[in-house]
């Protein structure tokens, strides 16, 4: 999703700018994929460049290039490198992760028996 975004963006700003120059509307938008990518589990990832296909460490170092690249600021991604680097030594999970069973639930009338 984020791909699609980005060249749409640029595609709007550079008609935006050519219709206030005069130049009418210009090239029809046309979308180019660049790719999927997807991390599967721990130093794990998949990605597809069209005849570039990786799976497993290296991809999943491919992931995460791509992901710090694209942050704004060498402080962010310096700070991101950082969490992702004391996550993956101490094993922490990522705040996205939805895993295991649910806590069970206690009502209010049971929390002031205790």
């Amino acid at each position: 999703m984020a791909g699609a975004a980005i060249q749409g963006g640029q595609y709007a700003g550079r008609s935006i700018i050519g219709r206030a120059r005069g130049n009418g509307d210009g090239d029809p938008f046309r979308y180019v994929d660049k790719g999927s990518m997807a991390t599967i589990g721990r130093a794990s990832a998949v990605a597809d460049f069209g005849r570039l296909r990786l799976s497993g460490f290296f991809a999943w170092l491919a992931w995460g290039l791509v992901h710090i690249m694209f942050l704004i600021g060498f402080r962010n991604r310096v700070l991101v490198m950082l969490q992702w680097l004391w996550q993956y030594v101490t094993f922490q999970r990522g705040a996205r992760l939805i895993t295991g069973a649910e806590p069970p639930l206690v009502r209010p009338s049971e929390s002031r028996r205790a």
